[in-house]
């Protein structure tokens, strides 16, 4: 069983229930990093946790949501062994995994619907990474 982590701020706050839902339903562990409501709050309170969590091997994947996807992947993106993928459709969510060994997915949920975003979910969920010579760029990515 896969461990994921998820965590945002309130624009992204309604997706982030609805996907740590459809995570428990799909039989994986989910450690919710919050916020716990739409009210008003700093992204980086939020990510700079689950961030960590990924890089030390805490939770397998995290998932980051808010309005438009980029603030929680330049959080995300500040700590080593974390490569984190800004997601709007199906196939950036597949080439992520398989040729980035992403572990974190970010999804801007002021862009994407809530059906997209499950679907990018378990499609990131699902992908394994492929190796090969894409080992070599991840390889190159931290020095």
């Amino acid at each position: 069983m896969k461990n994921i982590g998820i965590g945002g701020d309130h624009a992204g706050f309604s997706y982030k229930e609805a996907i740590k839902n459809f995570c428990l339903e799909g039989g994986y562990k989910v450690v919710d990093f919050g916020p716990n409501s739409e009210d008003s709050v700093d992204y980086p309170d939020y990510v700079h946790p689950l961030a960590q969590a990924v890089a030390k091997g805490e939770i397998d994947f995290g998932i980051a949501i808010c309005g438009s996807g980029n603030g929680v992947c330049m959080t995300a993106n500040k700590y080593n062994n974390i490569r984190a993928a800004l997601v709007w459709n199906n196939e950036l969510s597949a080439l992520a995994r398989a040729h980035n060994n992403a572990n974190v997915l970010c999804l801007p949920a002021r862009f994407i619907s809530l059906e997209e975003a499950k679907k990018f979910v378990k499609t990131f969920l699902n992908t394994p990474f492929e190796g090969g010579r894409h080992q070599r760029r991840v390889d190159k990515i931290i020095k």
